[in-house]
């Protein structure tokens, strides 16, 4: 599925239903230019699990926790990551395991770690500098 939004509250609204519909365990990878607005849809996802935090990039962190809402967020930037190997040390499969959605972006860092089932979003600059287009695979909005 493709959609444009026009804004960075479109692409929020397009995050929050898109977190409507995952379930436990689901893996979301992302791809996009750095500034594209992967942040800013997860920001949505979160607000769509009920989460009130303010979600910020863990570009620094790797991972930044997200609880008490529907279901956790854990959201990882794979950016600074050279590799899947790296991934493992950090615990991915620990937060696989513990049932919440697992926002990854830049995930095509770590592509090997990444299952065949995940849920892809592609998030592209559109034609002004707030449109944006994004590609949804995986699931059905």
């Amino acid at each position: 599925m493709e959609f444009v939004t026009r804004s960075p509250e479109e692409t929020r609204a397009l995050g929050e239903r898109l977190a409507q519909v995952l379930g436990p365990g689901t893996v979301v990878a992302f791809t996009g230019d750095l500034g594209a607005g992967k942040t800013a849809f997860i920001s949505g996802m979160a607000r769509g699990l009920g989460i009130q935090e303010w979600v910020t990039s863990p570009t620094f962190t790797i991972v930044n926790e997200y609880e008490g809402g529907r279901l956790p967020l854990f959201h990882f930037d794979m950016y600074r990551l050279g590799s899947a190997e790296e991934l493992f040390h950090i615990g991915w499969e620990d937060y696989l395991a513990r049932g919440g959605i697992c926002a990854v972006e830049w995930s095509e860092n770590v592509a090997e770690a990444i299952e065949d089932d995940a849920v892809r979003v592609d998030i592209a600059r559109g034609e002004d500098e707030n449109s944006r287009v994004i590609r949804i695979e995986g699931v059905s909005l």
